[in-house]
């Protein structure tokens, strides 16, 4: 491709959820097919979905996505700043990849100075070694509450000096409301900076729009980039904990309890697209049906989703399942509370402290202060013979032992990986993304009680939805960069 009229390019949105993630994959992609070398970029995240790069690092899971689009191997300078809740009002702060901290909202609004250079040592990095880096704003520009040391919006596009592209999702209702309410909200220097407008997630006749569209334009001097479809059905990695209910209508059912502070619900995505499996997010409140199969998903903070298990009908609901033949799986944090005790010396998840686990696994954890990070993606041995490919990682503070895992859930070069129970009905793994190979997912529903010869290939799905959002977002680039080419000064 001839010359780019960018070097850094900012998606922000109106909205959280507005479809800048997407936006910016479909960017990646188009880029890397024209030959540009591209890397994606989000100087702040907060997420409990997150990935494992290859430098040993751990970034948000849409920055990972990002990567695949530009046709690179994920980096912690894609995501210099990741925060992950772990309470209402506190977070883990990690910074290029690491654990710096653990910090209240006040207390990291302060420290968002140093965040802000860790920020701009990355893109710097990544503009050393990238033609072209798109980034991805956090949440919305307009929220002036914090303006003051914004990292993640303004702020940085402000520090850099790049052009943006404003998105807004016109499937929530009153697109243009959000779009001249978030111009109203900036100073004139971040509203200058905005070339544009992307509507997304559009459906039904577009000759409908087109009035709105013009008065849109007349009424902020800017123009509309496109209007991008309401795309059903992509496999594409989330950024955040929420999810539907109910995903699926095969026969086989699994069961997986939405904790409040859940993370890493990507394990369940090659469930969700099985097409004999029907899988469901059971929420607080809501009545727990029978299954074939339970998952206990990972978590931020063990303990106290574990106290939230034990508070309602899980650990009774569990009993009964068991007894009537059920299986139970149980991933990282899910692993954890299946032992008989989870300890946490050290306060890593909070106030220091110990709890009694659900006892369905003969082992004990202790919370530890390093974080261990891995990659995973190897031949594996299951139930002691089976041979089966694991593409998995690991992300956890905590160490379990005990005579279970004497009965490990993998064989991996040797090495036991998880643990399961002697009637060989409970299984708890620290692996993440246990599913997403089809070897792998078939073995453990095969051990869970599913007979069926279907199988989902998550990479082919994953490569096909960016393939979909790239075209159908083609026509928006290239206006976008006529529109850029013909305005002075841009980087």
């Amino acid at each position: 491709m001839s010359m780019l009229p960018f070097r850094t390019l900012m998606v922000q949105g109106t909205t959280s959820d507005a479809g800048k993630s997407t936006v910016v994959a479909a960017l990646c992609r188009l880029l890397a097919r024209r030959g540009v070398a591209v890397a994606p970029f989000k100087p702040q995240n907060m997420a409990l979905n997150s990935a494992v790069t290859r430098d040993g690092g751990e970034i948000g899971r849409a920055q990972a996505l990002q990567a695949i689009a530009a046709g690179i191997e994920p980096h912690t300078d894609m995501n210099p700043v990741l925060l992950k809740p772990s309470s209402d009002t506190g977070a883990q702060v990690i910074i290029h990849g690491r654990v710096r901290a653990e910090m209240n909202a006040r207390d990291y609004h302060q420290y968002k100075t140093v965040a802000m250079g860790a920020v701009l040592e990355s893109h710097a990095r990544l503009l050393a070694q990238y033609e072209a880096v798109v980034v991805e704003g956090a949440g919305s520009p307009a929220e002036v509450n914090l303006r003051d040391r914004d990292i993640a919006n303004m702020g940085f596009a402000e520090s850099v000096d790049c052009p943006v592209v404003l998105v807004a999702d016109i499937d929530r209702g009153g697109v243009f409301a959000h779009i001249v309410g978030t111009l109203a909200c900036l100073s004139d220097s971040e509203r200058n900076r905005i070339v544009g407008f992307v509507i997304n997630r559009f459906r039904g006749d577009i000759a409908l729009l087109e009035p709105g569209l013009s008065w849109l334009e007349a009424q902020t001097g800017k123009p509309v980039l496109g209007v991008l479809p309401y795309l059903h059905g992509l496999y594409l990695d989330a950024e955040d904990a929420v999810q539907p209910a109910q995903s699926g209508a095969g026969a086989f059912r699994i069961v997986v309890p939405s904790l409040p502070r859940m993370s890493n619900h990507t394990d369940f995505d090659a469930l969700r697209a099985h097409p004999d499996v029907d899988l469901r997010f059971v929420r607080a409140g809501d009545a727990i049906p029978a299954a074939d199969l339970v998952i206990l998903p990972g978590s931020k903070n063990t303990r106290g989703d574990l106290a939230w298990l034990q508070a309602g009908e899980w650990a009774p609901y569990l009993a009964r399942h068991l007894r009537y033949g059920g299986k139970v799986i149980g991933i990282c944090g899910g692993y954890q509370m299946l032992g008989r005790k989870v300890d946490d010396p050290h306060g890593v998840e909070g106030a220091p402290g110990s709890s009694a686990g659900l006892g369905l696994l003969d082992v004990d954890t202790i919370l530890a202060v390093d974080k261990r990070l891995a990659l995973l993606k190897e031949h594996a041995l299951f139930k002691g013979d089976e041979e089966i490919e694991l593409r998995g990682y690991e992300i956890h503070m905590g160490v379990s032992a005990g005579h279970a895992c004497a009965l490990p859930a993998f064989l991996i070069g040797g090495r036991g990986e998880g643990a399961r129970s002697g009637d060989g009905q409970v299984l708890g793994t620290y692996l993440h993304g246990v599913f997403d190979h089809p070897s792998a997912c078939a073995a453990l529903l095969r051990w869970a009680g599913l007979r069926s010869e279907r199988a989902v290939d998550t990479a082919a799905l994953r490569e096909a939805s960016l393939e979909r959002i790239a075209a159908a977002t083609e026509a928006t680039f290239e206006r976008l960069v006529d529109v850029l080419r013909a305005r002075p000064g841009t980087q």
